[in-house]
């Protein structure tokens, strides 16, 4: 039985969307209940961030690992047990009782997530034909801007009506939707022999205990505890050499030094990472910029940050229509090249218009975004064996969460540095302008030297592989 005659029902590709929607889901609705979390567990600022911490951590130190068990174990199966644990935790965070209970529960739902968002590009591969592979990644898009952009709204209407347990009491009812539609996907599919079949639990330890020594170092980075941040950074430096070294000798590694020597793969989750790196600098550098800058009011902020969102939403599915048209790479370098006149219009543009200007920038930048993300990952996995897909999907989930996660530390701190002003809540408006001009014109540079990139590789169709067998999980 090949891969191809295993179409996917729309029930099954409504899974895989909904999928990707609650875990971003969970990612922002839960943040905009932090101040209510702190008031009534009777936790400090910096503990309550945790709750956001924990479930950003373990969802970015976990996404590799997931990926290898569902290769291992049946994509399928570590899905549906991914969803199971997502739900089960948000009914802990539900009713914990104590703060410390709460992030402890936010941690196992962050790991949920790492599944939920990674293994529904791998399954997608696994149950689409290649030639309607890019407009399932762009409804996949699609549905990940939609749980971002609808998140916090979401999320303070649920703290009004019913208080912050409710916004994760709601989790539950549809994470048992998205198991449900998930299991009409069929039978598992299986690309490799039982050679492959090993588990690297040293590579899995390595490789989290360096990702999360980058996270908390950047991170610290980001909110100015810099007294922590180079030793962290040092110790994830050092962490990752002894993993990959571990990797290179490893009878079945956790990341195969093979897979990164595919072209495709390690530029395609190197760009991820810039891409992702870009686009968190938005929502970190935006709100200072509006306030300071435009002197905009919190609602108008608000609607102002909406912008970007809906536009990716807009044009996700199309983006995906455009892939499956003309190909990976033109589409991905086509994205890129809307972003770098997305950043550029940031830079230069509210200098010029004020609000105007700031608003056309988000408008080019976010469907750029949507053409890179779908055309990026139809182009990865389907350079890809089909043993190997679903550590493929978590290697660009990693790549994602890392750049976010960069983005929120250096680039904000490139912004406030730009400022000249030691308190960015003080700084004047034209060191505001100045700061975003600076920052934007660093991120056009880094895109532009991303689709200068992409003339290493030539696109080409998937690797032959063997005759996929389903078997039953």
């Amino acid at each position: 039985m090949t891969e191809t005659s295993l179409p996917p029902s729309r029930a099954a590709t409504a899974g895989l969307a909904l999928s990707v929607l609650v875990a971003s889901l969970g990612t922002s609705a839960a943040n905009v209940a932090l101040p209510t979390i702190s008031r009534e567990l009777d936790g400090t600022f910096a503990q309550t961030q945790w709750v956001a911490l924990a479930y950003l951590l373990t969802m970015t130190a976990t996404s590799l690992t997931v990926g290898h068990l569902g290769d291992l174990l049946g994509r399928r199966r570590i899905l549906w047990i991914g969803i199971a644990l997502f739900t089960t935790a948000a009914a802990l965070c539900a009713v914990a009782p104590t703060l410390w209970m709460l992030i402890a529960a936010r941690a196992l739902q962050g790991i949920g997530a790492a599944v939920m968002m990674a293994l529904p590009l791998a399954r997608a591969r696994d149950l689409v034909a290649p030639e309607r592979l890019g407009r399932v990644m762009g409804l996949l898009g699609t549905t990940a801007a939609v749980g971002t952009a609808s998140g916090p709204a979401l999320g303070g209407l649920l703290i009004t009506v019913a208080g912050w347990p409710m916004i994760f009491a709601a989790m539950v009812p549809l994470g048992l939707l998205t198991a449900a539609l998930t299991g009409t996907s069929g039978r598992d599919v299986e690309g490799g022999r039982t050679a492959h079949r090993g588990f690297d639990l040293g590579g899995v330890l390595l490789l989290t205990a360096a990702v999360a020594l980058y996270t908390l170092g950047a991170t610290g980075a980001g909110t100015g505890e810099s007294w922590s941040t180079l030793p962290l950074l040092g110790g994830a430096v050092v962490v990752g050499a002894l993993f990959m070294l571990r990797e290179s000798r490893a009878a079945h590694p956790l990341l195969p030094p093979s897979l990164l020597r595919n072209r495709r793969v390690s530029l395609g989750a190197a760009l991820n990472l810039v891409v992702g790196t870009v686009m968190m600098s938005t929502l970190v550098v935006g709100p200072f910029f509006l306030a300071g800058g435009l002197h905009l009011e919190p609602a108008a902020i608000g609607a102002t940050m909406a912008a970007g969102p809906l536009a990716s939403i807009c044009t996700g599915v199309i983006a995906g229509r455009v892939v499956d048209r003309f190909g990976t790479r033109r589409t991905t370098s086509s994205g890129l090249v809307a972003m770098v006149l997305g950043t550029l219009a940031l830079a230069l543009l509210p200098a010029l218009w004020g609000l105007p200007g700031y608003i056309t920038g988000t408008v080019l930048l976010a469907p750029g975004y949507q053409l890179f993300l779908a055309a990026n990952n139809t182009g990865v996995l389907s350079a890809t064996s089909a043993d190997r897909r679903g550590v493929t999907s978590g290697l660009l989930g990693l790549s994602r969460n890392l750049g976010l996660v960069t983005g929120a530390s250096v680039l904000a701190a490139l912004f406030a540095t730009a400022s000249g002003s030691p308190d960015i809540a003080a700084a004047s408006p034209e060191a505001l302008t100045t700061a975003l001009r600076t920052t934007f014109l660093v991120t056009a540079a880094l895109l532009a030297a991303a689709v200068l990139s992409l003339t290493t590789v030539r696109e080409g169709s998937a690797p032959r592989e063997p005759t996929v067998r389903a078997t039953a999980r």
